[in-house]
């Protein structure tokens, strides 16, 4: 990955990994934006962004992102109480509620527009595959044991061994079943990796510091 180029490095990760949190560490240490399923979810339904508005966005404007992350102020903190609106965007003229192939192909156009202007780090969001033919790309898998994941969930979720079990195994089997119809692929599948870390035993700084040693 050459990090003097506009670069994507996305992080899937299972959950109780720590990954989300490398992923947000990672970017602040790189001194780029961290986008997440929050931040994704809160542009969609802020802005009621669907893929074809995001297009309709591209065509109006060559610097449409440039435009649409003042407004929305990303990168200076996100700030969910401001109450300025984008004026291209339209919220009668589109659904309530989008699908989730709708959601899908929203989510890719936003994170591959983000990508054609800036370097960013992406955790979830199925980002191996929408990235897959970005030319400075870097795909990291962080995996850890369940006795690992259980413990981190029932930490800071201030629950029980049966019920953090229970919620790691939903999200595993919902998070699987997501990636599996939208990529054609499971999310478990290393080659679709550059470099796959367990997190046992390791700290989320001692595994930012592998990355950041892994590309250099």
């Amino acid at each position: 990955m050459n990090k003097n180029e506009k670069f994507v490095i996305t992080i899937n990760r299972e959950l109780g990994s720590g990954g989300h949190t490398v992923g947000r560490k990672l970017a602040e240490k790189l001194g780029v934006q961290f986008f997440d399923k929050a931040l994704i979810k809160s542009l969609e339904e802020k802005y009621h962004l669907t893929a074809e508005e995001i297009e309709k966005l591209k065509g109006r404007k060559h610097n449409w992102w440039e435009d649409f992350k003042r407004v929305a102020r990303i990168g200076e903190g996100w700030n969910m109480g401001y109450t300025q609106q984008y004026s291209h965007l339209d919220a009668k003229s589109l659904p309530d509620i989008m699908t989730t192939d709708e959601i899908f192909k929203a989510e890719t156009e936003i994170l591959q527009g983000v990508a054609e202007h800036e370097s960013c780090v992406v955790t979830g969001r199925s980002g191996f595959f929408v990235f897959r033919q970005h030319p400075n790309h870097i795909s990291i898998l962080i995996q850890a044991s369940m006795p690992f994941r259980m413990e981190r969930v029932m930490r800071k979720q201030e629950i029980g061994e049966d019920e953090a079990r229970k919620i790691i195994e939903q999200v595993d089997t919902m998070r699987e079943n997501y990636v599996t119809k939208y990529t054609g692929t499971s999310r478990y599948y290393t080659r679709n990796y550059d470099l796959v870390i367990k997190a046992d035993g390791k700290t989320e700084d001692e595994i930012v510091n592998i990355i950041l040693q892994y590309i250099g």
